[in-house]
């Protein structure tokens, strides 16, 4: 059966931590679906829990990303290796509620290209986290929704259902950590593409050790939240920025690149 929304999650040595947010998915996940677990690395401690997981489930499956290390890679490696019409990212550490993957995909099936789970709407909230980060997050998302009107009040957030033939149109330029969020929804608001939200309860991790440097991922977002104030583009223009911007890379065929034990 063709999956109607492709589960992307990046994990980086996560080991047996993933194995709580994988079963969880796989229990609240009602559509037909594929989980992508995207490691970087072969000898990545996440794989063999995934794997152990996926001899039971065939809706899992371990890729390696090959565009190179980082978040933001492979991320873009799972969207572009999607099988279904709707990509949700969400994050290995249980930071994000799976219950709301099926309502995120929802909202793409009915037209929306980018569907957001919001902490900073009404019926939303963020527990834990670093302050400056919980600040500088709420801060940008708030005036990107006043002053850019970009159908979202939380663009930064990973946790975001995308249309992927959208998201092939019109690229994935990030290449540094978690902005992809940001980017796409800049993107989306840019060409006047709809973006809608529902509210969501963010949960700091409770296991193992956050990798977001927010030093060396501000000057991506910062880049991000300024283009979306930008005029609006016309479609063919930000798929040629695209076009002469891609890296000469995509995924392998879809029987090598994915593992499945």
């Amino acid at each position: 059966m063709t999956p109607r929304v492709s589960v992307v999650i990046p994990v980086y040595n996560e080991g047996e931590g993933v194995v709580r947010h994988l079963e969880r998915i796989l229990r609240e996940v009602l559509l037909p679906a594929e989980i992508l677990v995207v490691h970087d690395m072969p000898d990545d401690t996440t794989v063999p829990f995934a794997q152990e997981i996926a001899r039971h489930d065939p809706r899992v499956r371990t890729v390696l990303n090959t565009y190179g290390r980082g978040p933001a890679n492979a991320i873009r490696f799972g969207i572009d290796a999607a099988a279904a019409p709707v990509a949700v990212v969400t994050m290995a550490d249980g930071c994000d509620d799976p219950r709301q993957i099926d309502d995120l995909a929802r909202l793409v099936d009915r037209g929306v290209v980018v569907a957001a789970a919001s902490r900073y709407m009404p019926g939303g909230q963020q527990v834990g986290g670093p302050r400056f980060k919980r600040m500088a997050s709420r801060w940008a998302g708030r005036t990107l929704h006043w002053f850019a009107r970009v159908g979202t009040r939380d663009a930064t957030n990973s946790f975001k259902a995308y249309d992927t033939d959208f998201v092939r149109e019109v690229g994935i330029e990030s290449n540094t950590g978690f902005e992809i969020g940001i980017e796409l929804t800049a993107k989306a608001t840019r060409l006047g593409r709809p973006v809608a939200e529902i509210p969501t309860i963010w949960l700091d991790r409770q296991l193992g050790e956050s990798h977001f440097d927010v030093g060396r991922f501000m000057p991506s977002y910062l880049r991000w939240y300024f283009f979306a104030f930008g005029r609006k583009l016309p479609a063919d223009q930000l798929a040629a920025r695209w076009a002469a911007r891609k890296p000469d890379t995509a995924p392998a065929d879809r029987d090598k690149e994915g593992t499945r034990a």
